[in-house]
């Protein structure tokens, strides 16, 4: 398929496979593996882990990416249509150039941000840095590829051939190791040494003004220039493998951690407490990734078990709202649970974990925070009459007051 869908034109030269969609597992455990990610990240000119965590985070769902198996995996069921729609955004933001539209561009990062570099029109234009995946990918900077690496050893040759003849200063050979960013930063260097003061000048002897902005091209000049351009290479090789040691140590996410923990064993009340406070997590984000961890098909009998647990997180409206999130997930996840979502809220009302005016106000509007609007929608129509309920006892209760 085209890789810009918007053009109909069958001769579009730029193309990827289709999204394919495999479902694996069931009930909790169930998930939805990706296996031709890597054709379509290949025809992306990305790896393959970028539009996998893109989904991760636009669904708001864990992702596994094993490079080594080739296997892509998203937690929960999820149609490839989906799946296709998601992918035509991150192509839109991290891939297609900004200003003539072409898949046709490398990733450049720096310390401000990420840029794409469009080989087509030959312009840049900056990622979206709010969006999460710009952090993960800042982290984890694209490989160079063998052809461009290719390329740039050809160049290096080229320029140090030429600076025999020419006397100009070729390109450091290492070069080829650092990437695109850190070029920049070497170019600009380059331009700064190339125009040094004239450091000897000819005893009694008539110069003109232009002579100072004139190479110096004596042999111990141009000995001095690579000197200090190896030295810039050497320390932007170090600075990057001591980025590449704190990027393994701090790859993975506490809340992807966190529920690990959980599923690894069958976990303690005050086992899930303690980890939640020795990762730093915040009570919201632990009452959602609870509701999708502890709970299953049978949910309706499990909710008494695990209400203890979920009191100590609950404490105010916003953990509320993400405890609800969290049921939607659960639903979204398992489409056998939608028919009970009217009894799974009245659950957790009876537990004292929910509150009315929580509920009816959600049940107000369809958000696309947790899962997308059309499911938000039709939880919200299933959770309908248990809304109704508490409206009617709301009302009847005022009518006692008065």
């Amino acid at each position: 398929i085209n890789i810009r869908r918007d053009i109909k034109d069958s001769f579009y030269r730029y193309k990827m496979p289709k999204i394919v969609a495999k479902i694996e597992g069931k009930g909790n455990g169930i998930k939805t593996v990706i296996p031709n990610m890597s054709d379509i990240a290949k025809a992306l000119s990305r790896p393959p882990t970028y539009p996998t965590k893109y989904f991760g985070f636009e669904l708001g769902a864990q992702v596994k990416c094993e490079e080594k198996n080739d296997r892509y995996i998203i937690n929960g069921q999820h149609e490839s249509k989906k799946l296709q729609d998601l992918l035509d955004g991150f192509i839109d933001k991290f891939v297609l150039c900004a200003h003539c539209k072409n898949p046709e561009t490398d990733l450049i990062i720096n310390k401000s941000g990420i840029i794409r570099d469009c080989k087509a029109c030959g312009k840049r234009s900056e990622v979206d840095h709010k969006h999460k995946l710009t952090a993960f990918i800042m982290k984890h900077p694209p490989t160079q590829s063998k052809k461009a690496k290719k390329a740039s050893k050809k160049n290096s040759s080229k320029s140090e051939n030429n600076s025999a003849s020419e006397a100009t200063i070729p390109t450091p050979p290492d070069s080829a190791s650092i990437n695109s960013g850190d070029e920049d930063s070497l170019r600009a260097e380059e331009e700064i040494i190339e125009v040094p003061k004239s450091s000897k000048k000819k005893k009694n002897v008539e110069e003109d003004d232009d002579d100072d902005w004139c190479v110096d091209t004596s042999p111990e000049a141009v000995a001095e220039r690579m000197k200090e351009i190896n030295g810039a290479v050497a320390k932007l090789a170090i600075n990057m493998a001591d980025d590449d040691d704190n990027d393994d140590e701090d790859e993975k996410d506490p809340i992807d951690e966190f529920a690990d923990f959980i599923e690894e064993d069958e976990r303690s009340d005050k086992e899930i407490i303690k980890k939640a406070r020795e990762l730093g997590l915040r009570n919201d984000k632990v009452c959602t990734v609870l509701v999708q961890v502890l709970f299953d098909e049978d949910i309706l009998e499990e909710v008494g078990e695990r209400a203890e647990l979920l009191r100590n997180f609950v404490k105010n409206e916003k953990c509320q709202k993400a405890t609800l999130g969290g049921i939607e997930r659960l639903v979204d996840q398992n489409d056998k649970l939608l028919p009970k979502v009217a009894f799974i809220l009245k659950a957790f009302y009876d537990e004292d974990i929910l509150e009315e005016d929580v509920l009816l106000a959600w049940g107000e509007k369809a958000s696309k925070k947790y899962v997308d609007k059309a499911k938000s929608k039709e939880i919200r129509k299933q959770a309908t009459p248990f809304l109704n309920w508490l409206r009617e006892a709301e009302e009847e209760s005022s009518e006692e007051d008065d």
